[in-house]
Parts: C-alpha cells; sequence; structure tokens
C-alpha cells in the first residue's frame, strides 16, 4: 500500500511517518455486484486479507442467506437501521458489533439506507457467496 495518502482537507502533521491519511467523502461509492451494496475500501492487506471499508447498503437490501466468515468481522454503524433478521439482532447509529470468525449469521436487510464501517481481521469468506458474482467483491 502507498506509504502516504493525503486527500481533501485532512491534513499530515507528520510527513516523515509511514501513515495514511484519507478523506473519505473523495472517494467514489464502488457498486458490487449485489445490487444496492456499495463499498468505500479504506485499508487492505493483501497478505493477510484484513481490511477496512465504509459499506452502504440502500433501504431494502441485506445479504440474502445466511452465511460465514473466514475471519472475525466487525462492524460499527455510522448511520442507518440494519437488521439481522434470523436473530432480530440491530444496528443503529453508534452500535458496534462482532462476528467471530466461522459464526453463522444473516441474511440481513437495511430498514433505511445504512452505512457501517466492516473490519475484518483477515480474509472475508472461505469462497465467495452465491450472492457475488465476482471475487473482488467477496474481498
Amino acid at each position: 500500500m502507498t506509504d502516504k495518502i493525503l486527500s481533501g482537507a485532512c491534513e499530515n502533521k507528520a510527513p516523515s511517518l509511514t501513515e495514511i491519511l484519507i478523506q473519505s467523502k473523495d472517494i467514489a461509492w464502488r457498486p458490487k455486484s449485489l445490487a444496492g451494496v456499495h463499498e468505500k475500501m479504506l485499508w487492505r492487506d493483501d497478505s493477510t486479507g484484513a481490511s477496512i471499508a465504509l459499506i452502504k447498503f440502500e433501504k431494502g437490501v441485506g445479504i440474502p442467506q445466511p452465511h460465514l466468515h473466514a475471519s472475525n468481522q466487525f462492524m460499527f454503524c455510522l448511520e442507518g437501521h440494519y437488521e439481522y433478521t434470523a436473530t432480530g439482532v440491530t444496528l443503529k447509529p453508534g452500535c458496534f458489533y462482532c462476528n467471530p470468525k466461522g459464526n453463522v449469521h444473516g441474511p440481513t436487510i437495511a430498514h433505511e439506507e445504512t452505512v457501517v464501517v466492516e473490519i475484518y481481521d483477515g480474509p472475508h469468506y472461505p469462497v465467495r457467496p452465491s450472492w457475488y458474482t465476482n471475487d473482488e467483491d467477496a474481498q
């Protein structure tokens, strides 16, 4: 990954350090192959699969099937209302959610447009889920 990424109104006060600084509003939402799901990738470690991204779900959209992850998944809800329908677990602004590696969860639905910070400490899925039509969307 690039040593320094400077963007927008953010200012790097310590230019001699290896840091990443991103103004997320300057990054376009990338549509995923599951209609209504978008991402802004903030950081990825290609050697481990770990990543930090903003994920946006349009109202009425969600993950259609129960599934598990190949690493721990963490989400912090910035805006919206997002529900794991099988369990009733609901994310609203300020909610932190953790799903441990190998735990089956889902399906989900966004009751309103929802944006979360999503963090994986390793690869996202053991295999590409059926709702994605390309490998990039499952990373």
